[in-house]
């Protein structure tokens, strides 16, 4: 038998929940699902859409940069985020004061990247 099974969320840690919520709402249309308490002392919110959502965390205490997570086991390497409008997300990307690299066309679509400002890379692609 099979199991169905989706992925449902992801949960990292910023220096600022509150206003990567706000970015990841402005960018791509989320909206803010639960914010509240979290573990060690911490806040987090989540945000995202009906079936899927980025947990935003903060904890109590001092953050250490991640460094280059494609050379640390178990790394956050990039949030691949499906648009369908490339074009106007890329805009609002720059709105926003980021850089949009690393363009591609390929089968079966077209994307970039940007980092933002946790360290935090975020893979924006259109399928179609």
């Amino acid at each position: 038998d099979r199991i169905m099974a989706r992925l449902e969320h992801l949960n990292v840690t910023v220096s600022d929940p509150d206003a990567t919520a706000a970015m990841l709402v402005e960018l791509f249309d989320w909206r803010v699902r639960w914010q509240g308490a979290a573990i060690h002392g911490g806040r987090s919110v989540h945000v995202g859409g009906a079936d899927s959502y980025l947990a935003v965390y903060a904890g109590l205490g001092e953050q250490v940069a991640a460094g280059n997570s494609y050379a640390r086991r178990g790394g956050l390497n990039h949030i691949g985020v499906v648009v369908d409008d490339l074009v106007a997300v890329e805009e609002r990307v720059k709105a926003l004061g980021y850089e949009p690299v690393n363009h591609a066309d390929y089968e079966p679509g077209q994307r970039f990247y940007f980092r933002e400002e946790n360290g935090i890379e975020i893979e924006v692609v259109s399928y179609g």
